[in-house]
């Protein structure tokens, strides 16, 4: 088997490299778009959330989350005649997936940890 060598430059960025945070309410979002398969609306993962997400933080929460790249959105398609803010659909993106996989096998090595006694 062949090993490339790594070049200095390459474990610069390596050794910069930041696990992007993810709070408690962010991990709820993404496992909800990924359990449901499908774009949602914030009411819907409110209502979903089972309490755990609320009214008055769920925007701010889907914006903080989409300016870090973990989700996407787009307003959805409204008949002509229809007045008022159009809604807005949110799905994950691949970075979501990926930052939240991250943080579930590191949650699980660390309770694997505690169970072990280690």
């Amino acid at each position: 088997m062949f090993r490339r060598k790594i070049s200095e430059e390459e474990k610069q960025e390596s050794s910069n490299f930041e696990l992007p945070s993810l709070s408690r309410k962010e991990a709820h979002v993404l496992d909800l778009l990924l359990d449901t398969g499908r774009d949602m609306f914030g009411l819907e993962m409110i209502e979903a959330s089972g309490g755990e997400l609320k009214r008055g933080t769920i925007y701010v929460t889907l914006q903080r989350m989409q300016e870090k790249g973990f989700i996407e959105s787009r307003q959805e398609a409204r008949p002509a005649p229809e007045v008022g803010i159009p809604r807005r659909l949110y799905r994950i993106t691949g970075l979501g997936s990926r930052v939240l996989a991250a943080y579930e096998a590191a949650r699980s090595v660390m309770s694997a940890d505690v169970i072990m006694g280690s």
